[in-house]
């Protein structure tokens, strides 16, 4: 079986950790930590805005370092689970390809698609496998509508809208900031992006209408235009002040065949859905079951995949690189827009 280590123990790392525990694929050997008490195996203070927080894991079978080059060290290790703070994405994934290891990194795959660019290529020159962890279409009725744009069960992809908003994200100081989390579009929207990239490839070009904060897009309006005709998906994005609601998303999109619609909103007193439904054109509605799954369900589907992707030799779809490349230049097209006021080609 593979043998993997994570990068970083914060939120996403815990979520990381919890998944490798449901995995058949891959084996979670090793970590690495610069806090002494996460080192001792005590993780108890991590919180996120889903799943259970930290608490004590089994250091049974694991490997405390407390430096990446510890772990590069290892030749135990196969697969390097980068779960880093953004800014440090990149540099760490090309270390872990150049070390000879196969890398699966949180999202976004880095702050820039130049940054991007040098994980590729640094994968092709290590002849290594560099995935990204974009768990959008690995999640319930997202991964619905992946698998039917994939099957064609509801003919082609025309159109869409996404929406992704949360209140303000106060507990991260810099989420502002272009050179350490990239603010909303580069932190959030770029789900929506990428999910979008992969059901309908990269845009023509694309129009942005924004409220901005020092500079960087803090809400936006957009729309994207693709090279078949017709073919239009909006989005809105970003942070509002309502506290009451932290959190909300949802997707409609068009098939030839049938309108797939969803939307979940996260309040301070419990969770509000409308859940998946798919209209057809005789009028009628369906509403699709999903499998029960867990808050890191989606999570160690991803690993399942990864292990999958290293032992085959050909990267999932919904992990590859390229994607979350194309993914983090929509978002700076869209930031370009929301600057100048003019549609901005993506090509």
């Amino acid at each position: 079986m593979l043998k993997a280590a994570i990068v970083g123990v914060g939120f996403m790392g815990w979520i990381h950790y919890l998944a490798y525990q449901q995995s058949q694929g891959v084996k979670l050997a090793a970590f690495c930590s610069r806090d002494p008490k996460k080192r001792s195996g005590d993780w108890t203070g991590i919180q996120g805005n889903f799943g259970p927080p930290g608490g004590p894991i089994e250091m049974q079978g694991l490997t405390a370092y407390e430096t990446l080059d510890e772990v590069l060290a290892d030749p135990s290790i196969d697969l390097v689970d980068i779960c880093l703070p953004p800014h440090l994405h990149a540099e760490a994934a090309c270390k872990a390809l150049a070390a000879g290891k196969h890398v699966l990194c949180e999202k976004p795959l880095a702050l820039s698609s130049t940054a991007c660019d040098e994980i590729i290529a640094a994968a092709q020159a290590a002849n290594r496998q560099a995935m990204v962890a974009h768990v959008l279409p690995y999640m319930g009725e997202f991964q619905y509508a992946y698998q039917a744009a994939q099957s064609g069960s509801l003919g082609s992809v025309q159109r869409g809208y996404f929406k992704r908003i949360i209140s303000p994200p106060d507990w991260i100081p810099d989420f502002y900031n272009a050179s350490t989390v990239g603010g909303p579009l580069i932190d959030l929207h770029v789900h929506d992006a990428h999910f979008i990239r992969l059901l309908f490839g990269m845009p023509r070009r694309v129009m942005c209408s924004a409220e901005l904060k020092d500079g960087t897009v803090k809400f936006c309006q957009s729309l994207m235009e693709f090279e078949e005709p017709g073919v239009l998906v909006g989005t809105s994005s970003g942070v509002s002040e309502q506290n009451g609601r932290p959190f909300c998303h949802g997707m409609e999109i068009q098939f030839e065949k049938g309108l797939l619609q969803y939307e979940l909103a996260a309040l301070t007193d419990g969770v509000e859905v409308m859940p998946l439904m798919v209209h057809k054109q005789d009028a009628t509605t369906e509403r699709p079951t999903l499998p029960e799954a867990s808050e890191v369900a989606g999570f160690t589907a991803e690993l399942e995949d990864a292990a999958a992707s290293i032992v085959s030799g050909s990267v999932n779809p919904r992990l590859d690189v390229s994607h979350a490349r194309d993914a983090i230049h929509l978002c700076q097209c869209l930031q370009a827009s929301a600057v100048s006021g003019e549609w901005v080609s993506c090509r």
